[in-house]
């Protein structure tokens, strides 16, 4: 059985910096892509950025240069490191895997940035 548990989400003035992480059980997570996605109130999911399996990684514009995606394969864990941050980064975040055409979506981890 594939579970994702993402943790380490809270509250942090703008500016502040998080670290999330996602522990998988049932599944490599080195040999997947592992996506993270957030979603704000009354808007729609969105990719924040991917590790790929072989270590490359890609982020949404927003995010770029602040957010960093890194993976601890002997705890078979994904970290996306959020620094600089600012209200419009409040959300939840859930990380993400598809694994032959099945879908896997953690439970979300509530990341709320103060002015």
């Amino acid at each position: 059985q594939v579970q994702l548990v993402e943790s380490g989400g809270g509250l942090v003035q703008a500016g502040g910096s998080l670290r999330l992480s996602c522990a998988a059980s049932g599944i490599t997570f080195s040999a997947n892509a592992v996506n993270w996605y957030r979603q704000a109130p009354g808007k729609q999911r969105e990719l924040v950025g991917l590790i790929g399996s072989g270590g490359s990684t890609r982020y949404a514009d927003s995010v770029k240069g602040r957010f960093t995606i890194s993976r601890d394969n002997a705890k078979n864990t994904v970290y996306l490191q959020m620094n600089s941050l600012s209200p419009e980064d409040t959300a939840v975040y859930y990380c993400y895997v598809r694994i032959l055409s099945r879908s896997y979506w953690g439970q979300g981890t509530q990341v709320t940035v103060s002015s």
